[in-house]
C-alpha cells in the first residue's frame, strides 16, 4: 500500500511539487525582507522544475489514487499549459505589481495556487477532485482580482466575481450530487462505462445540464459571460491576462475530459445544447466587442467569442476536433497574455490607462511594442500564417467533416466582423501620414493643433483631430493635402 501511494505520488509530482512552490514563495516573503528578487527567481526555477516533472511523468499514462486523478498524457501537456501560463505571468507582473503597489509575495503565491488548482481541476476523474480544482482555482482568483484593495473598480470586480461564482459553484456541486443519486459514483470513468443506461435517467441527464452550467461559467460562455467584461476591466490587467488564458484552458480542458473524452453525448440534446451557446456566444461576443472602447473590455469580449469557437469543437467530438482544441487554447494562449501584457507596459512605462485612445499612434513611441500588438492582433483574427488561423482551421475543418458545416459558416462570418474591432486601434502609421503629426500624451495631433482636455494645452485653441479606425484616419490624412 505504501509503494502504491509513493507510485502515486510521484505521478502526480507536478501538482504537488506546484503547490509545495507556492508555499516556499510564501515563507520567503515571510521571513525574508525586500525579497521580490528571491520569490520571482524562486517561482520561475520552480515553475521549470515542474514542468520538466511533467514531461518525465508523460509516458505514465494512467489514473493515480484508486481512480481519481488523471496521470501522464493529457495531464501533462494540460499541467505544461498552466505552467506556461503561471510563468508568462509572472515575467510580464514583475514591474507592473510592484508600480500599482501589489504586495508581491502575496501575488506571486496565489499565482502558484491557482495553477495548481488549475491542473487538478483539468486532472480530476472524479467529479468531486474535479469541485475541489474547481473551488481552489476560483477562490485564488477571486483574491487576484480585488488584489488591488485601494482601487474600487478592482473592489468591484472581485465582489462580482465572487458572487456570481459561486452561484455557479453551487449548480455544479448541485449536478454532481444528481449523478452520484442516479450513478452512485462520482468517477467518470466508470459513470461512463454505464452511460448507456443512465442517458434514460431524467435525474442523470439534469445533473448533467447543472454541470454543464457551471462549466459554461468558467469558459465565460453566453448567457453566463455577464461577469466577464467587469471584472477583466476592472481586476489588475496582469491578473486579466491570467484568468482569460489559464483558467479559460483549465476550464476547457475539463470539459474535455468530461464530456468529449469521456461521455459520448454526441447525437443528443446536450450535444444541441454546446451548438445552440457556440453560436450564442460568437454572436454576441463579436457584435458587442464592436462598441468597447477600452481595450479590456473589448479583450473579455473576445474572450466570450473565442469561447464560441472552442465550443465548435466540443460540439463537433472526436480526436481530430479534441486536439484542434488544445492547440486552439494554446495559441489563445501566448497571443492574449501577449496582448494583456503590452497593456500592462503601456500602463506601467508610460502611466496611460487602457482605453483603445491610449495605444493610438503607439508606433511613433514604441514601434517594438506596435509591431508586437499588431501580431496579436492579427493571431487573434485568425489571420495566416500565424497560429490563431491553424486554431479555427482545425476546429472548422473538423466541424465540416462532422457534418456542422453551418456551425462553421457562423464561425467565419464571426470572424470576418472581428476584423473591425481587432484592428481599429491605431498602433501602426498610416500612409502618407508620417511626420505631419506629432505625439502628444496619448495620442497623434497635427503640429499647431492640440488635443482638447490635455493639461498642457488648457488655455489653447481647440481643434479636435481625434478620428477612430487606419482608414478613417487615411482619408483625413488625404483631405488635408487639399
Amino acid at each position: 500500500m505504501m509503494e502504491q501511494l509513493l507510485t502515486d505520488t510521484l505521478n502526480t509530482a507536478p501538482i504537488i511539487g506546484t503547490m509545495l512552490l507556492a508555499l516556499i514563495v510564501i515563507m520567503i516573503n515571510a521571513l525574508k525582507k525586500d525579497s521580490l528578487a528571491a520569490e520571482y527567481w524562486v517561482s520561475l526555477i520552480g515553475i521549470i522544475g515542474n514542468i520538466a516533472l511533467a514531461v518525465w511523468v508523460f509516458p505514465v499514462r494512467g489514473t493515480a489514487f484508486e481512480g481519481m486523478v488523471l496521470t501522464g498524457g493529457f495531464a501533462s501537456i494540460t499541467t505544461i499549459i498552466f505552467l506556461v501560463a503561471a510563468g508568462l505571468t509572472i515575467i510580464l507582473s514583475r514591474e507592473y505589481i510592484a508600480k500599482i503597489g501589489i504586495n508581491v509575495g502575496e501575488f506571486f503565491h496565489l499565482i502558484l495556487l491557482a495553477a495548481a488548482g488549475m491542473m487538478t481541476f483539468a486532472a480530476g476523474t472524479d467529479l468531486v477532485v474535479t469541485f475541489i480544482g474547481l473551488e481552489l482555482m476560483s477562490i485564488v482568483l477571486y483574491s487576484l482580482a480585488g488584489i488591488s484593495r485601494r482601487v474600487l473598480k478592482a473592489n468591484e470586480a472581485a465582489l462580482k466575481y465572487f458572487l456570481l461564482g459561486a452561484f455557479a459553484s453551487g449548480f455544479f456541486l448541485y449536478g454532481i450530487a444528481l449523478i452520484y443519486g442516479t450513478a452512485e459514483t462520482t468517477n467518470i470513468l466508470e459513470i461512463a462505462q454505464n452511460l448507456q443506461a443512465l442517458k434514460s435517467e431524467p435525474l442523470f441527464l439534469t445533473g448533467v445540464g447543472l454541470l454543464l452550467i457551471g462549466f459554461a461559467f468558467k469558459v465565460g460562455a453566453v448567457p453566463f459571460h455577464m461577469w466577464v467584461p467587469d471584472v477583466y476591466e476592472g481586476s489588475p490587467t496582469m491578473v486579466s491576462a491570467f484568468m482569460s488564458t489559464g483558467a479559460k484552458a483549465a476550464a476547457f480542458t475539463a470539459l474535455l475530459l468530461v464530456f468529449t473524452a469521456t461521455f459520448d453525448f454526441a447525437d443528443s440534446s446536450i450535444n444541441t445544447v454546446f451548438a445552440v451557446l457556440a453560436v450564442a456566444s460568437m454572436v454576441i461576443g463579436n457584435v458587442v466587442a464592436l462598441s468597447q472602447s477600452n481595450l479590456k473590455r473589448m479583450l473579455a469580449y473576445s474572450s466570450i467569442a473565442h469561447a464560441g469557437y472552442m465550443l465548435i469543437g466540443i460540439t463537433v467530438g472526436g480526436d481530430m476536433s479534441l486536439a484542434g482544441v488544445l492547440f486552439y487554447v494554446v495559441s489563445y494562449m501566448f497571443t492574449n497574455i501577449g496582448a494583456f501584457g503590452i497593456a500592462a507596459v503601456i500602463e506601467n512605462k508610460e502611466q496611460g490607462g487602457t482605453d483603445i485612445d491610449d495605444f493610438r499612434g503607439l508606433y511613433y513611441r514604441r514601434p517594438s511594442l506596435a509591431v508586437l500588438m499588431s501580431v496579436f492582433m492579427f493571431s487573434l483574427v485568425g489571420l495566416p500564417p500565424l497560429a490563431g488561423f491553424f486554431g479555427k482551421y482545425y476546429i472548422f475543418v473538423a466541424a465540416i467533416e462532422g457534418g456542422y458545416t453551418w456551425l462553421t459558416i457562423i464561425g467565419v462570418i464571426t470572424s470576418m466582423i472581428s476584423v473591425y474591432y481587432y484592428l481599429r486601434g491605431d498602433v501602426l502609421p498610416d500612409r502618407g501620414a508620417a511626420g505631419k503629426y506629432r505625439v502628444l500624451g496619448r495620442q497623434r495631433v497635427r503640429p499647431g493643433t492640440v488635443r482638447r482636455g490635455h493639461p498642457a494645452d488648457r488655455h489653447l485653441p481647440v481643434l479636435d483631430t481625434h478620428v477612430d479606425g487606419p482608414l478613417i484616419l487615411e482619408a483625413h490624412a488625404s483631405c488635408l493635402h487639399i
